[in-house]
């Protein structure tokens, strides 16, 4: 790539001292607290845990959807558990949310935590906490998630085509990720969740066919991969992994696949062939102590995402598939 290790390194070094600086001065206006349910829902997490870990033990699949499902909620509106309500026209009857999974275990959690503290625990804290457990559970880092936040009453299906769907520019991330409070650093550590769960072969049918209207494949894709791609994804209904080498680890393999061109989604590969995030790739995929830390820190500017606005009318859904 023409950019040293040691360049790597500095420039990841100081996206890190930034965002620490950054991360401390928001948690000073921040109004999450990591005490909040100490007193009025002590056995909160215990439950979080112990749910997340009984359905990933009968589904393991279930661990990357519970964070994308995450994901999918913060970018839209903040994260107010908007993607759980059920109803027409929302965000989770979106047409590109037709493959979200995961609700299930909300909803059980939910369940749990009602009979152990009525109206006290948002649906949307509920979703941090298991994205979080469900990280763990699949081998990734631990973090403190705060608490305190609201469940919004709106959803709106139009909304939730502001996620990303694979197909966008780097600069259309960056400036997504930038209007949600999140950097480029944050934009490349969040896209190594990739390194476990596995995508339609509908999203990526294009790069194999008929990219950009050529009827061929992407050449950016790795010969070998692509055979075996098209052997795979013959039919838009099956699924392909992420990561085709681990697929089940959570670990550094996803930036070592983007260096031999063999990133599933094309918004995978780009970060690679970006001068703006092809250094970062590079240095993270040589040192996973370092995507484990900035995995966690990420993670916790995602779900500290609000739309204060709209928490004004927040509120604690009895049932997070519906308002009260």
């Amino acid at each position: 790539m023409g950019i040293s290790l040691i360049t790597c390194a500095t420039l990841l070094l100081v996206s890190l001292i930034s965002g620490a600086r950054a991360g401390n001065e928001f948690e000073y206006d921040d109004p999450l607290s990591f005490s909040y349910y100490h007193s009025s829902c002590p056995e909160l997490e215990k439950i979080v845990h112990d749910k997340v870990n009984h359905w990933i033990k009968r589904d393991p699949t279930l661990a990357p959807a519970l964070i994308r499902l995450h994901f999918h909620d913060c970018v839209v509106r903040g994260c107010d558990a908007s993607i759980l309500l059920d109803h027409k026209g929302s965000e989770r009857r979106a047409n590109v949310s037709k493959s979200l999974r995961g609700f299930e275990v909300i909803n059980d959690i939910k369940a749990e935590v009602e009979k152990k503290c009525p109206k006290t625990v948002s649906c949307a804290d509920i979703l941090t906490s298991a994205a979080r457990d469900a990280t763990v559970s699949a081998g990734g880092p631990f973090w403190s998630v705060p608490y305190g936040r609201k469940d919004g009453r709106i959803s709106l299906g139009k909304e939730a085509n502001l996620v990303p769907m694979g197909h966008e520019k780097i600069t259309d991330l960056v400036e997504l990720f930038q209007s949600k409070g999140l950097n480029i650093l944050d934009l490349v550590v969040l896209s190594g969740a990739h390194t476990i769960g596995r995508s339609t072969c509908e999203a990526i049918q294009y790069r194999l066919f008929n990219y950009r209207g050529t009827h061929k494949a992407d050449p950016s894709i790795n010969p070998k991969y692509l055979n075996f791609l098209k052997r795979k994804c013959r039919w838009a209904s099956e699924y392909v992994d992420f990561d085709p080498i681990t697929p089940h680890k959570f670990d550094v393999q996803y930036y070592k696949n983007l260096q031999t061109k063999m990133g599933l989604l094309s918004t995978d590969q780009l970060l690679y062939s970006d001068s703006r995030t092809a250094p970062l790739v590079s240095t993270l995929a040589s040192q996973t102590s370092l995507f484990n830390h900035q995995f966690a820190a990420s993670m916790t500017k995602l779900g500290n995402i609000q739309d204060y606005s709209a928490d004004e009318n927040g509120e604690i859904r009895r049932n997070c598939n519906y308002v009260n």
